[in-house]
Formats: C-alpha cells, structure tokens, sequence
C-alpha cells in the first residue's frame, strides 16, 4: 500500500464503490436496479473525470461499454449519444481551423490586429486578448491557445529580461483567458455550449442555433474580453506604457492560400449567421451542422496554389482532436442514462428549497457553483450532470430552461484559477513561464468578477 501513488488509491476507491453499489443495490424491482446502478457508473466517472486517474475522453466511454450490459442504456440510445449532430457540427469547425492552421492563416489574423492596436505592453496584452478572442469564437477554444501560445512566447523571447516583470505573467495569461471567453461567444466555440444545446434538444425539445447563442454569448464575451484587459491594464502600473518594437514581425504578404482559407471560413459563417432569413429567401432548408461538413468536405476538394495540392488532405486530420468529441458522446450518455434511470429526478429534490427563491438568489448559487466546480472537473463533465439537473428543477419554477442552463454553461468557461480548470490553462500552463500561485491569484479575482457579470447580464438580457 504504501508504494501505490494517489491515483492508484483513488482507481481502486472508485471501482471498490462501483462494485459495492452494485451489489448493495436493491433487487427485485427493475427500476430500483437501474437506479442504483446509474449512480454507481455516474459517481465512477464523476470520480475518474475529477482526478483524471486516466484520460478524460477514456472516462466518456464508460457508458457505451457498461451502459448496456447495466441496462441503463439501449442500443439506440448510445448511437444517438455517440452520434449526435453536434458531433459533427463540432468536427466540421476543428476541420476548418486545421486549414486555418495548416496555412497560417491564424497568424496572419493574430498579427494584423497586433499592428493595429500598437507596441506598448498594454496594447500588445488587448492585442493579444483580442486575437486569441475573435480566433476562439469560430475555432475550439483549445485549437486557439495552442495556435496562440508560441506567438506569445515569441514576443516574450525578445523582450523580456526583467525577473519581476508582469507583463510577462499577463500575456500569456491573455492567452489562456481570451481564448476562454472567446469561446463563450457562439456555439462551436467552446465544447460545453454545444453539449448544452445538444443536452437540451435531446430531452426537452429545445432548439438552440447558431444565431440565438451568438446573441447572448457574444455581448457577453466582449464585456468580459473588456473588463479583463482593464484588470492587466491596471495591475501593469508603470510597465503599461513601455514599447516593445519587438513584438511583431515584419508585415507578411497574404498567400493565396491563406485567402481561399478565410474565404470559405467566412462563406461558412455567413452560412451559420443568416440561416434563417436565406432559408426563407431561397426555400433551401439546412443545418448549421451541415455547413460546418460541408465547408469541411469543400477543403478537399478545393485546389491550392500549387499543381495538384488540395487545400487538406486526409493526413492533415491526424490532428484533429477525436477526444473532444468522444468526451461529447460520454457527456450526453451520462446524462442519458441519469435521465431514463430517475436519477435527475430524484436530484432536483436538492434545489427544492431554492423554488421560490428570487432569480438573483437562484443565478448566483448556481454559477458560483459552475464557475468553482469547473476549476476542479471538466467543464464538459459539469455541464452533462449539472445542465439537465437544473433543467428539470426549472419545469418546477416560474424561470425558462434557458434562463437557467445558459448562464450555467457559459460560466463553466470562466474557470480562471488553476491549470486543470480549462484546457487553454493547462496549455498556457505547460509553457513552464507561469507559477500556479501567479495564476490563482488573478484567477480567482477574475472568478468573483465573472460570477458578478454572468449573473448581472443573464437577469437583464436572457
């Protein structure tokens, strides 16, 4: 025992208490059975997400391995999980910014906004937050930090030999945030806004696109984009106004490539913005899921610059990040299975007492509870538990589903404080440039102040 690490402790607990809820459950009643047997599998991965004893995405696919064999799952239940049309919708935008990737045209956005804002330390940081933001908007969050950080470490390469500088601390900060709240802006930015949508669709009948995001999370997104560059700004002191001739390269001309890349991104944004009025102009009906795979098969097919060169190959999407998308598949079937099996019922008993209470009251409890709770757990893994236990709690209330889901999922996207909270920090984090204690500290402002503007902007404008 004394040589077995903490995880190891904590795999032998969880699948101990996963067996022993097995067996303890009570028997005869087939609905008691795979109650019980839903809780167990639920706090296994609950238990395995909040430690990550293995890889997150190996954890989401614990129902489509035991969901049947439990009976808590069937067939057609897992396909429709694993299969879902937020999948692919989320697969055609990680295939789109791979071409963006692959041909640098994410640079060539990044460094054009960088020589417009300036070359002081405090325009460099909006620079930077406002890149790393509009980048994260229509590529995953997670695609962004890693497109972002080497830009960042770059600048911080030539021009910085202080010891206690902070500018150093808050650049790659505005990485890690800005593709964060830059996430929270429309639908196939972050991986919890799809699931919510998905979550929502599948059980209550409840149609979020890409538009009804886009007009709540992105006011939003640009007020926090705004208020965390007046933090820095503020906690720069003198440092703000020093230049740094350095910190862009010499202006590069735009390749053809880049071009058709943009250009198509663009055609498949305009696509996804307008859906509605062009569907009823031209009678043509489409998904937004379908634009993103269509936009992804373009690619393929669209020729490069040089003879016989495609803009994407099959081999180029050896990148593509596949657990994202199991991860997606795990969340829906988990709250799948906690639906079918009784389980959220029972657990929106907990929120009873908070049925009467006034929204602010409900709002604040709840995203406190998203905004912390994500620092320690996945935020898709929140969202799958948390999301359709408070949608059903709402049936109960006077307050719509949305009032209530939408400010939990884009909460969970302002996980500020520590490393595991969300995968642009673990990225940023990974530079070896950051102590934890740096990212804490302004983290957890930025966590009261994300609870306070959440909270405030989903009572007036959800």
């Amino acid at each position: 025992m004394a040589n077995m690490t903490f995880k190891q402790i904590i795999t032998a607990l969880g699948i101990f208490l996963f067996i022993a809820v097995l067996f303890l459950a009570p028997k005869g009643k087939a609905e008691e059975e795979t109650f019980w047997y839903a809780i167990a599998l639920a706090l296994l991965m609950v238990l395995f997400w909040l430690f990550e004893v293995v890889s997150i995405y190996v954890t989401a696919l614990f129902p489509f391995v035991l969901g049947i064999p439990l009976g808590l799952l069937d067939a057609s239940d897992l396909t429709s999980c694993y299969g879902h049309k937020y999948i692919y919708l989320f697969m055609g935008g990680f295939i789109l910014s791979l071409a963006l990737e692959k041909w640098g045209a994410h640079k060539q956005i990044a460094e054009a906004i960088i020589r417009v804002v300036g070359t002081s330390k405090a325009r460099i940081l909006l620079g930077f937050l406002l890149s790393t933001g509009l980048l994260s908007m229509w590529i995953s969050n997670t695609a962004t930090a890693l497109m972002m950080l080497p830009m960042a470490l770059a600048v911080l390469a030539n021009i910085e030999h202080e010891n206690k500088s902070k500018f150093s601390t808050f650049l790659l900060l505005s990485v890690a945030y800005g593709a964060s709240i830059g996430g929270m802006a429309t639908l196939v930015g972050s991986p919890p806004n799809i699931l919510m949508a998905g979550l929502l669709e599948d059980r209550f009948g409840i149609t979020v696109n890409f538009i009804d995001w886009m007009k709540v999370g992105l006011p939003l997104s640009l007020i926090l984009l705004t208020i965390v560059f007046i933090f820095f700004y503020l906690l720069l002191g003198k440092e703000r106004k020093e230049k740094v001739h350095e910190a862009h390269s010499e202006k590069i001309k735009w390749t053809k490539n880049q071009v058709r890349v943009v250009f198509l991104f663009s055609v498949i944004i305009l696509l996804w913005s307008f859906r509605s009025p062009l569907t009823a102009l031209t009678g043509v009906l489409y998904t937004d899921e379908g634009v993103a795979v269509l936009g992804a098969i373009a690619l393929f097919f669209l020729p490069g610059s040089k003879k016989g060169e495609k803009l994407l190959t099959w081999k180029d999407t050896q990148k593509l990040p596949w657990g994202i998308l199991i991860l997606f598949g795990g969340g829906m079937a988990l709250a799948k299975m906690l639906e079918i099996n009784g389980v959220i019922e029972k657990l929106t008993l907990v929120f009873s007492s908070y049925a009467n209470a006034p929204l602010v009251v409900l709002l604040s409890v709840l995203v406190v509870i998203a905004i912390f709770g994500t620092e320690i757990m996945s935020n898709m893994a929140l969202v799958s538990v948390f999301v359709p236990l408070v949608a059903e709690f709402s049936l109960n209330t006077d307050y719509s589903i949305i009032q209530l889901c939408m400010p939990i999922t884009l909460a969970a996207s302002c996980a500020f404080m520590l490393p595991v909270g969300t995968p642009p920090n673990a990225i940023v984090f990974s530079s070896g440039q950051l102590k934890i204690s740096q990212m804490a500290k302004t983290g957890f402002v930025l966590n009261l102040i994300g609870v306070i503007i959440v909270v405030l902007f989903s009572i007036f404008f959800i």
